[in-house]
């Protein structure tokens, strides 16, 4: 059903509503202005039956069960849908109707018809054809066959009220389009179905819903009536035998005729002039048509525009994913280079540490050698301020042999000399002291030469350590640092483990490991 209306029993009581009364209130609410295509249908037992404008909604045979239950539904179908369908919500509705009666096979429709019509009903619902949005929906197999696949593709730009109005426009002419039919039986007694649509009566053998045996279009009809349950149709022309038959039931006589009826005065309706409220209609039509057609240009241009962006704009994104992966490539390739670096950095760094521990050695030895020499120094000065003192002991003693009274030679055995004393001769008046003055002259020279040198290089290598430890912290890896590493850090930052210091304190300071 297009829209189920229930109402409390209570309220149509106090309202004192007739059907036309609520009839309006839904055509109100749907905002739809051609109301002579549809009713509020209604079940008595087995029986469907209409709601009669001028009746008291309660006057009717309706259930009086709460609530009280109507359907809107197209009453009366049009001959041409394109010409007389004019509002948006009227095509909407038929179309919605004749969906229904198709799917459930009230409606026969041949394959090839029926491909057709699901690739208008796609396009109705899901827009232009897309491949992606198709597999974004369950839809039975049926459905997506190729055949309706291929033709939903050919409906590409199509706004839903028009892939509605060509669904309409291919079911009307459907045999079974529009046809309510009604069990009859003939004079003899033959049981027939007896249809009847916008176009007039027919009368069908009732294994066959498709052809009918006879038809009385309603331009030919001079008049229909019934009395009791005897159904009476004359023809215009009076040299046609009036057809007669029965139904089954009165209430179903009284259906007929108001079909007969509400489908006649349409059919006589569209062969008038417009009135002023269809022409007001139609003309708000045309321009709503002619609005959304530009809109609708707009819109196909921009599109157009947009594909065309997409496109440059996706020739630039393969072009920049073509350099990304160029740059990727590029990136491998510098990553891998940047490991080989690493790996030769860290045996540089290996080298450069082993460089500062040789140094160091070198350092603590010369140290060692400065301490050595300056002691040997310290032992010839010492050596040489004891020989100066012997000799002017020795001057002193002669001094005291010179000035005591002369005695004849006597040849005494000389008494050996101190051990701490050098040798000497006496010759007549002359002394000779042989104490090799200029060996110690060159010893002192040579010691302060090679303190000298030592002072210059410690200078060299203490340059030499600095410019190792500017090239290592280059290339450290704080990570990696581990707690010797760091605290070494701290003690050079305060000036504490110098190498200057190191040279001075060996044995205070100590030898601290490198770590590799």
């Amino acid at each position: 059903f297009l829209l189920t209306v229930s109402f409390p029993i209570g309220l149509l009581l106090q309202m004192k509503w007739k059907g036309k009364d609520l009839f309006d209130l839904v055509c109100r609410t749907l905002g739809l202005r051609e109301t002579w295509f549809f009713g509020l249908q209604y079940t008595i037992k087995d029986t469907v039956a209409w709601l009669k404008m001028d009746k008291k909604v309660l006057d009717h045979d309706v259930s009086k069960e709460e609530p009280v239950t109507f359907h809107f539904l197209a009453k009366f179908y049009p001959e041409n849908a394109e010409e007389e369908l004019v509002q948006e919500i009227t095509q909407h509705l038929f179309f919605l109707q004749v969906k229904k009666q198709i799917l459930d096979e009230k409606i026969y429709c041949p394959p090839e018809a029926s491909v057709l019509l699901a690739s208008y009903a796609v396009q109705a619902k899901y827009g232009d054809y897309d491949p992606s949005v198709i597999n974004l929906y369950q839809m039975t197999p049926e459905m997506w066959e190729e055949r309706i696949t291929a033709w939903y593709a050919e409906h590409r730009g199509r706004a839903r009220d028009e892939a509605e109005m060509e669904y309409l426009k291919i079911a009307q002419d459907l045999e079974m389009y529009g046809v309510n039919y009604f069990a009859i039986r003939n004079k003899k007694g033959t049981e027939l179905l007896l249809g009847v649509d916008a176009l007039g009566l027919h009368i069908y053998d009732p294994e066959n819903r498709l052809t009918p045996k006879i038809s009385f279009p309603w331009n030919e009809i001079r008049n229909i009536s019934y009395s009791d349950k005897e159904f009476t149709i004359k023809p215009l022309d009076k040299k046609i035998d009036v057809f007669k038959f029965n139904s089954s039931k009165l209430r179903v006589n009284k259906l007929i005729l108001q079909l007969c009826i509400g489908n006649h005065d349409l059919f006589m309706r569209r062969r008038k002039a417009d009135s002023l409220e269809v022409q007001q209609m139609k003309a708000q039509a045309r321009e709503e048509k002619a609005r959304k057609q530009v809109k609708h240009r707009a819109l196909q241009m921009r599109s157009e525009e947009t594909a065309d962006l997409l496109a440059e704009k996706a020739q630039i994104t393969e072009e920049e994913a073509k350099l990304l992966a160029q740059k990727a490539a590029e990136a491998e390739q510098e990553m891998q280079r940047i490991k080989a670096t690493a790996i030769r950095t860290e045996e540089e760094k290996r080298l450069m540490e082993q460089k500062v521990l040789e140094a160091e050695v070198l350092a603590l030895k010369m140290a060692e050698e400065s301490e050595r020499r300056a002691k040997e120094a310290d032992q010839l000065k010492q050596d040489l301020q004891e020989a100066r003192e012997a000799e002017r002991r020795a001057k002193q003693k002669l001094l005291e042999i010179a000035t005591k009274p002369t005695y004849p030679p006597m040849n005494p055995i000389p008494a050996p000399l101190p051990p701490d004393i050098p040798s000497f001769n006496l010759i007549g008046d002359s002394l000779s002291f042989d104490f090799k003055d200029t060996d110690m002259k060159r010893l002192s020279m040579e010691i302060e030469k090679e303190k000298v040198e030592y002072m210059e290089k410690s200078k060299h290598l203490q340059e030499q350590l600095n410019e190792l430890k500017t090239e290592i912290e280059a290339l450290k890896l704080k990570e990696r640092e581990t707690a010797l590493d760091i605290l070494h850090n701290e003690n050079s930052d305060r000036g504490g483990s110098s190498k200057h210091n190191t040279i001075k304190k060996p044995q205070a300071q100590g030898r601290r490991p490198i770590c590799i």
